[in-house]
């Protein structure tokens, strides 16, 4: 082999076009759901998938998760799309966090109740040093 094969082959496989790998921003970008599922004894399950078709299919066939598994069957009473897996996956855990009343009230639609079910229970000041949500 002579320098010139060598360096055409160096300048081929420079210019040759290299598979992009998904920066964490690409990952973020892609579309997701968060979903509520009512199990057989009355519970939700609240979770946040890429793939909603094939989650519901999961937790239907005891594959989806321990909890879901000893409450069989489950129904997808909820769901939301969201543009990218950051904005589902902070939803998803506002949501898991909620009370039963205000599950209820988003998989109603009732948007006035969810507002009113958001108020502190019983009046209580808030702990100090915590945060206050503002006025609107």
């Amino acid at each position: 082999m002579d320098n010139c094969d060598a360096s055409q082959r160096l300048s081929t496989v420079a210019s040759a076009t290299l598979p992009t790998i998904p920066s964490v921003t690409q990952d973020l970008a892609m579309t997701a759901w968060v979903y509520i599922l009512k199990c057989a004894d009355g519970a939700y399950y609240t979770g946040s998938t890429r793939d909603l078709d094939q989650r519901v299919w999961q937790h239907s066939t005891g594959r989806g998760s321990r909890f879901t598994a000893k409450r069989q069957p489950v129904k997808l009473v909820w769901a939301q799309e969201f543009d990218n897996v950051g904005d589902a996956w902070e939803t998803e855990q506002r949501v898991q966090r909620w009370s039963r009343a205000k599950k209820e009230a988003l998989i109603a639609g009732r948007w006035d109740d969810i507002r009113a079910l958001s108020r502190r229970r019983g009046g209580r000041p808030r702990p100090p040093g915590t945060l206050q949500r503002a006025e609107e």
